[in-house]
């Protein structure tokens, strides 16, 4: 399950302590086994953290997903928050990528310019 979701061990405890993992099946030497379902919602979480979820929210959106029908209309509001939180980053990293472009241009600019004062006359 670590290769397929890329979470550590560790990860998958934490979330399953802190109810972000549900019900997991275990065999007879208790090592847990994850069915098709868990590792669909294992993508899921993936999704949720790499694009900067707080771990809280995260389990909200658990509760609300074992809510079953009626907590659609709050899932769908959490995740259209989580959504405009992510378009505030990306507006945020691309005035920050500006100005490392802005940068990279004026070192660009000053080693052109030690490589023509360096260059000889013919």
């Amino acid at each position: 399950m670590v290769e397929k979701t890329g979470f550590s061990l560790d990860t998958l405890r934490y979330y399953e302590r802190i109810g972000l993992l549900d019900d997991i099946a275990r065999n007879s030497g208790g090592q847990r086994v994850f069915t098709e379902d868990d590792v669909a919602w294992l993508r899921i979480l993936r999704c949720l953290r790499d694009t900067g979820m707080p771990i809280q929210r995260m389990v909200r959106y658990a509760e609300l997903a074992r809510g079953g029908e009626e907590t659609v209309a709050e899932r769908l509001e959490l995740l259209r928050e989580h959504d405009r939180d992510i378009d505030d980053k990306i507006a945020h990293l691309r005035v920050e990528q500006d100005h490392i472009r802005s940068k990279i241009a004026y070192y660009q600019g000053k080693t052109a310019q030690q490589r023509e004062s360096h260059v000889s006359p013919a």
